[in-house]
């Protein structure tokens, strides 16, 4: 049996919808939840590996939280900026300060994509992200 340890959950999250939310990856034995945290008790060792990788940092609002971007030597508008970072997904927030910037986007997996297409590309002849 192995016990995973479940932590920032919403003060509203019941222990049927962690059962839930865990039962997809295998067999449970027990799901407690104390305050904002919980325990889910697995039976099989690669079916608990399994849920926390596909777990890990799960969020119901968004499937693998946000991320907040640098994005260095900038030379464009705040516009134009945000609607490059919206072709790879949504993007909460786009600050430019001087001559860099921070873009929040809603989800971490969008964020990762555009750093792997953006990181040290040029836009509108200056921007590289870093």
């Amino acid at each position: 049996m192995v016990k995973i340890f479940v932590g920032n959950l919403a003060a509203e999250t019941t222990s049927d919808e962690l059962l839930s939310l865990f039962s997809q990856y295998g067999k449970i034995s027990e799901c407690d939840i104390v305050k904002n945290f919980g325990f889910v008790h697995m039976d099989d060792k690669s079916q608990a590996e399994e849920a926390i990788r596909n777990l890990h940092h799960y969020d119901r609002g968004k499937s693998k939280g946000s991320a907040k971007l640098h994005v260095g030597n900038i030379a464009c508008t705040n516009q134009e900026l945000r609607a490059k970072f919206e072709e790879f997904g949504p993007v909460s927030e786009c600050d430019i300060v001087k001559n860099y910037a921070f873009v929040h986007m809603d989800n971490m997996d969008d964020a990762m994509e555009a750093i792997n297409k953006l990181d040290n590309a040029a836009f509108k002849g200056h921007c590289s992200l870093m």
